[in-house]
Parts: C-alpha cells; structure tokens; sequence
C-alpha cells in the first residue's frame, strides 16, 4: 500500500507542477487549476481498491501529459486579435512541404 501512496502523491505533485508550468502569469487559470486537482483527488482519497486506485492514476497521468503537451496559452489583446504563448517544448522545427521524401542520412 505505500508504494500506491508514493505513487498517488508523485502523480499529485507533478499536475500541480504541470499546471504551474502551463498557466504561467493567468491567475485564475492557476486558482481554477489547482481548484480541480485538489478537489478530484479529495473526493477519491477513501478509496481502497487498487484496481480503481491503477485507473485513477492512469488517468491523472494522461490529464498532465495533454496538459504539458497540448495546451497553449492565448491572451485576448484586441477586439479581433489574440496572443499566442506557446512554451518552448511545444514549438516544433518547421519543415517546408516537399512533393518527394527526404532520405533519412
């Protein structure tokens, strides 16, 4: 049972760490955040069954991977003009569209 506690409590820490990192400088995206984190893993910290427990945690790991992953800040600056902040990680090398394959070296 402490190695499912142990695992629980990394899961915990590395969403909040995660929501930190993805919600930079938007204080109520980070209240929210923290909101649901906290109250999902308060309504489900009786549960006893591992089973359930395995699943739980399968689940929080996919919720940080599409958070870290997926998600980009944007900030409305204008009536019809928004500001894209996207992280470092989640920036990609642009590679220009070619009619034949590039040989693999």
């Amino acid at each position: 049972m402490m190695g499912t506690r142990l695992k629980v409590l990394r899961v915990f820490k590395d969403l909040h760490k995660t929501r930190r990192d993805v919600f930079k400088d938007d204080a109520r995206a980070l209240t929210a955040a923290r909101s649901k984190i906290n109250e999902e893993f308060k309504r489900n910290k009786n549960e006893a069954s591992e089973e359930n427990i395995k699943e739980m945690l399968k689940m929080a790991r996919s919720v940080e991977t599409i958070l870290r992953e997926s998600v980009i800040q944007v900030e409305h600056v204008e009536e019809n003009k928004i500001l894209l902040r996207p992280r470092e990680s989640l920036l990609l090398e642009n590679v220009p569209y070619s009619d034949t394959p590039r040989t693999k070296t």
